[in-house]
């Protein structure tokens, strides 16, 4: 994979800031549970000295109108030089009445002798620079004269075994979290590899569909693709239809241009005065029909992006006022069953091909009267009303047998009026365009029906 690529690489960005988040995470956790355990440790180191002290006490005992401790130590560090156990009795001036052999050579100093009942439990430098966690307690004692007389007992501990254990804490917790923190990346690699595994068959499909390997992308995608998917395939659709459009348009313009320019050479050809009137309806004709198949080979389709709703019934009405000037020497009746508005989510121009070209052959094939008949469809998969159109009218009808003969291009049921046979394909193509069909049958006023169905996509 190129840099590019693994630049914006999708999978190498989550995997990014899931690293970071897990990073923090377990930071965050590992700092609490090393400030949880040093604070746990040293409570049990300040259990452990308030025992020392209580036993301490219990070996006190009067000595010539002041107090000591017996020879008989509660613990025999108390007893070894270094042991990193130290133990003090002061007067209530602070003056050492006796010491631990253990503290020999060491001052663990006291920042102020506490009152009776009350204890204290702090960290200390002694004299040689050691760290001590020490806890002091002062006592009241009575004497058997009734003297009572204020003591202070002081044991402290060396650090060491309390550092050792908080090192040796760390190192576990963070050999543990290491390890964690990697099974947990190649899980979420391997999970974020299921979860993307979509992506690139998204990728793969459109590759396929790029190199002409297949129509369209397939299905069966995630809830949260399928909307995309969808799309896609209507992007496609559309675009290919788009593109057998304009080559229909080509060819239907070819077509359509053969009779007029038929008719103008026949006149150069003929030798005899040019019919000037003639020449001028035929160029007119020319111009008209190339303005046509532009102005449809150009229409939108069934593009699914960049849609906008067209109110329905304003475009008919536009319509039907449109062709009304036109047929005003025929002057048919025409009865209109619209609501005041109706959505169409497409393009304006491809609802005016639609509906210009089945009026304008219900205007030129009735009698006297037709009909207008359009109203909203459920919603599709979109979220999009559809649109149903029904046209009818009371002339001839269409012959049966014909109906699927007349939605072929150039197909004509009546050769007594002027056309070019492609209306009515055309109005298939638009509606087909829109995953919609194109239904003829016989009205109930005795003529032909049109109906024409575009769901919403």
């Amino acid at each position: 994979m190129s840099a590019a690529n693994q630049k914006y690489s999708l999978r190498g960005r989550l995997l990014l800031w899931v690293s970071g988040l897990l990073i923090v995470f377990f930071g965050v956790t590992a700092f609490g549970l090393d400030l949880a355990f040093r604070h746990a440790g040293e409570r049990a180191v300040e259990d452990v000295l308030d025992v020392r002290v209580i036993m301490l006490l219990a070996a006190a005992e009067p000595d010539n109108g002041s107090l000591s401790i017996s020879s008989e130590l509660p613990d025999p560090r108390f007893a070894q030089a270094g042991s990193g156990l130290y133990a003090e009795l002061l007067d209530a001036r602070g003056e050492a009445l006796w010491r631990s052999a253990s503290s020999t050579g060491l001052q663990i100093g006291l920042a102020q002798l506490p009152e009776a009942g009350i204890r204290e439990f702090r960290r200390v430098v002694a004299s040689d620079g050691s760290k001590l966690l020490a806890l002091t307690y002062g006592v009241e004692w009575e004497f058997e004269d009734g003297r009572v007389e204020s003591f202070v007992v002081q044991v402290a501990e060396n650090l060491d075994g309390y550092t050792a254990q908080v090192r040796r804490f760390r190192r576990q917790m963070g050999g543990w979290f290491l390890a964690s923190l990697v099974l947990l990346l190649f899980s979420v690699a391997a999970l974020m590899r299921g979860v993307l595994r979509p992506l690139n068959r998204i990728e793969r499909e459109i590759e396929a569909v790029e190199k002409g390997q297949s129509e369209q992308l397939g299905t069966g995608y995630p809830s949260e693709l399928e909307p995309l998917t969808r799309n896609m395939n209507g992007l496609i659709v559309s675009e290919r239809q788009r593109l057998q459009r304009y080559r229909h348009a080509l060819g239907d313009l070819a077509h359509s241009l053969k009779t007029p320019l038929a008719v103008v050479r026949g006149q150069l050809d003929s030798g005899n005065q040019v019919d000037i009137a003639l020449l001028a309806t035929q160029v007119e004709r020319m111009d008209d029909i190339v303005r046509y198949q532009l102005q449809r080979a150009a229409a939108m389709g069934s593009g699914t992006l960049g849609r906008k709703q067209v109110d329905a019934v304003d475009v008919a009405r536009g319509v039907i006022e449109a062709l009304d000037k036109v047929y005003c020497a025929k002057k048919p009746r025409h009865t209109l069953e619209l609501p005041k508005t109706l959505p169409f989510h497409g393009d304006r121009g491809d609802l005016m091909e639609i509906l210009g070209n089945l009026l304008d052959n219900a205007y030129k094939y009735c009698e006297s009267r037709l009909t207008l008949a359009m109203q909203a469809l459920p919603a599709g998969p979109g979220g999009k009303p559809g649109l149903r159109i029904q046209i009818d009218d009371d002339g001839e009808g269409i012959p049966d047998g014909l109906e699927e003969a007349l939605i072929q291009r150039g197909a004509r049921a009546d050769e007594r009026n002027d056309g070019q046979g492609i209306g009515l394909a055309v109005v298939r193509e638009l509606a087909e365009a829109f995953q919609g069909s194109l239904e003829i049958g016989r009205s109930e006023l005795g003529g032909g029906r049109i109906t024409v169905v575009l769901p919403g996509v």
